[in-house]
C-alpha cells in the first residue's frame, strides 16, 4: 500500500498530498476522529503504536513515483510524526531524510512540540518545507484535560519559533476550537513567527458549552486581517449560520 496518498474530504482543504507513518497516536486526545476513521479502538490506538509496515520500504518506492510533483505532502492526518515512540525509531526523520532529497515538498502538522526541532536541520535544506503546530489552548490544565500525550502550548510555541529561525514556513492549526478566547490569545502571541493560519471548529467531539461559531469567525477574520497574516478558513466554519 502506498504511504503517500491523495486525501479526500475534509482533509484536503488542508494539504493534496499526505502520508502516514504511524498507526496509532500516543497523544490520546478526547476528540480524535482517527480511531473512528481507522476502526480502532480508541484504547488501543492511544496505547499500541506502531509504524507502518514496511514503511519506509514502501516509502522509498513512492518517492520516486512522486518525484517531480509539486505538491505538499502532508505528515500526518490519522497519527502525529513526532510521539514519544519517534525518539527511538526515527522513522520520521528517514522520511523526511528521503523525500527531501528527492525534491519533494514537505510539511509536518504536529503537537509533539521539541522533539520536532531534531529535525529542522532536514526541513531547513528545502525552500518548500514547511512546520506546523496545532494549537487550541494556551492553558496548561486545559492541554492536559483534551490533550494528556501532547506537548504543552508552551513547547508547541516554542517549536513554532524556532522552525522560524531556521528559515523554514510556518503555519499554525486551529483546529479544533474549543477555547475561542485563547485563540485570540495565540494569534496575538505567535504573529511574529507564524506566516499563515488555518482556522477551523469542532466537529467530532461534542462540547460542554456551546460556541458562536458565526462570532468567532468573524472576530478570528478581523484580528487576522487587522494584523495583516494570511489564512484559511476551513469550509464548515464558513458554513456556519
Amino acid at each position: 500500500m502506498s504511504i503517500i496518498y491523495e486525501p479526500t474530504g475534509k482533509a484536503k482543504e488542508y494539504s493534496e498530498l499526505a502520508a502516514n507513518l504511524y498507526r496509532g497516536c500516543s497523544h490520546a486526545c478526547s476528540y480524535c476522529y482517527a480511531p473512528a476513521a481507522t476502526f480502532t479502538d480508541r484504547k488501543k490506538f492511544c496505547q499500541n503504536i506502531q509504524p507502518r509496515k514496511d514503511v519506509l520500504k514502501q516509502l522509498s518506492k513512492d518517492v520516486v513515483k512522486f518525484k517531480g510533483d509539486e505538491r505538499q505532502i502532508l505528515l500526518s492526518f490519522t497519527s502525529d510524526a513526532y510521539q514519544p515512540i519517534e525518539e527511538k525509531l526515527r522513522i520520521t526523520r528517514a522520511a523526511l531524510r528521503m523525500m527531501v532529497s528527492e525534491g519533494l515538498r514537505v510539511t509536518v502538522l504536529t503537537k509533539g512540540g521539541r522533539l520536532a526541532t531534531r529535525d529542522f536541520d532536514i526541513l531547513s535544506e528545502s525552500d518548500y518545507s514547511q512546520f506546523a503546530a496545532t494549537l487550541t489552548t494556551d492553558d496548561n490544565d486545559e492541554s492536559l484535560l483534551w490533550e494528556p500525550g501532547a506537548a504543552l502550548p508552551d513547547e508547541r510555541l516554542a517549536s513554532l519559533q524556532a522552525a522560524h529561525a531556521a528559515g523554514i514556513f510556518t503555519w499554525v492549526s486551529f483546529e479544533p476550537v474549543f477555547n475561542p478566547e485563547a485563540v485570540y490569545r495565540l494569534i496575538d502571541a505567535t504573529a511574529a513567527y507564524v506566516d499563515f493560519y488555518k482556522v477551523g471548529k469542532m466537529n467530532y467531539h461534542k462540547l460542554p458549552t456551546p460556541i458562536n461559531w458565526v462570532k468567532f469567525r468573524e472576530s478570528v477574520i478581523a484580528q487576522l486581517d487587522a494584523i495583516g497574516k494570511p489564512y484559511l478558513i476551513k469550509k464548515d466554519l464558513i458554513q456556519e449560520k
